[in-house]
C-alpha cells in the first residue's frame, strides 16, 4: 500500500542539521486533501482513494466539477434513486483544483468521503517519491534543448550559428535515423523523482522539506508518496 498525499512547491531554501552541515532542501506545502472518492472491487473493479487538494472557487468550476464534491439532484441522480440504487457519497465540500489517485489494498487507514488526510501519514516516512510536472519551455532549439555546443562563431559561418547542422547521410540510407536530436517541444512533461530524503516534517503548519530539487515551477503540484526503492545492501564483511 502506498498511500501517499498531494502538495504545493512553495520554494527552495537551505537548512542546518544538527551537525551544523548545510543541506539544500525544497519546502512543499502538503495537505490537508479531502478524500473525494472511495473505490472498491465490488463496484469499480479496484481499490483506491481519491484525494482533492485546495479549493476551486464555484464560479470557476463546471457542473460537473460540482457534482462531483456535492449532489446536485440531477437527472442521473434523480434515476438511480427511482430504480432504488445506493446514492453515490460525496464529500460536501468545495470543488478542488488538484484530484489524484492512490491505489490501495483494503481499508487499511479507514477512510472514508469526506474525511481529510494529513501530513501526519508520513511522520514515520523516511523516503519518498515525488512526482512533477517539469517547467514547460515551449519549442527551443537544439542548444536548449539538447546542450549542442553549436556551430564555430568565425568568418564564413553566416547566421547558423546556433543550428544543429547535418542530420542525415548521403545516399545510404538515404533518410534521417529515428531518434535524432532535433530542435522541438522542451518541458512540461511528467516526472519522477525516486527515493528522494525527508529532511524535516512540521504537521502543525502542513510544510514538508526533502533533500534537493523537486520537478516543476514555484507553486506547481507535487504527488508526494512513500517509495518502493531501497537502498543497496551491505556487503558481508570478509
Amino acid at each position: 500500500m502506498r498511500m501517499g498525499i498531494l502538495g504545493r512547491k512553495v520554494g527552495m531554501t537551505q537548512v542546518y542539521d544538527a551537525e551544523g552541515n548545510l543541506h539544500a532542501v525544497t519546502v512543499i506545502e502538503a495537505g490537508p486533501c479531502t478524500v473525494l472518492a472511495v473505490r472498491t472491487k465490488e463496484r469499480d473493479g479496484y481499490e483506491a482513494v481519491q484525494l482533492g487538494f485546495v479549493d476551486k472557487k464555484r464560479k470557476q468550476a463546471s457542473r460537473a466539477e460540482r457534482g462531483q464534491v456535492a449532489n446536485l439532484e440531477g437527472r442521473r441522480q434523480k434515476r438511480r434513486v427511482s430504480l432504488g440504487q445506493p446514492a453515490v457519497a460525496k464529500a460536501n465540500c468545495e470543488p478542488k483544483r488538484y484530484i489524484r489517485e492512490f491505489r490501495t489494498e483494503g481499508d487499511e487507514h479507514g477512510l472514508e468521503v469526506g474525511g481529510e488526510v494529513k501530513l501526519s501519514i508520513l511522520s514515520e516516512i523516511k523516503r519518498v517519491d515525488l512526482i512533477g510536472l517539469t517547467k514547460g519551455r515551449g519549442h527551443t532549439g537544439v542548444m536548449k534543448r539538447h546542450n549542442f555546443q553549436g556551430q564555430g562563431a568565425t568568418h564564413g559561418v553566416k547566421r547558423m550559428h546556433r543550428h544543429g547542422g547535418s542530420i542525415g547521410a548521403s545516399a545510404d540510407p538515404s533518410h534521417v535515423v529515428k531518434g535524432k536530436r532535433m530542435p522541438g517541444r522542451y518541458g512540461g512533461e511528467q516526472v519522477t523523482m525516486r527515493n528522494i530524503s525527508v529532511f524535516k516534517i512540521d504537521a502543525e503548519t502542513n510544510m514538508l522539506l526533502v533533500e534537493g530539487s523537486v520537478p516543476g515551477p514555484t507553486g506547481g503540484w507535487v504527488v508526494i508518496r512513500p517509495t518502493k526503492k531501497h537502498g543497496k545492501k551491505e556487503q558481508p564483511t570478509k
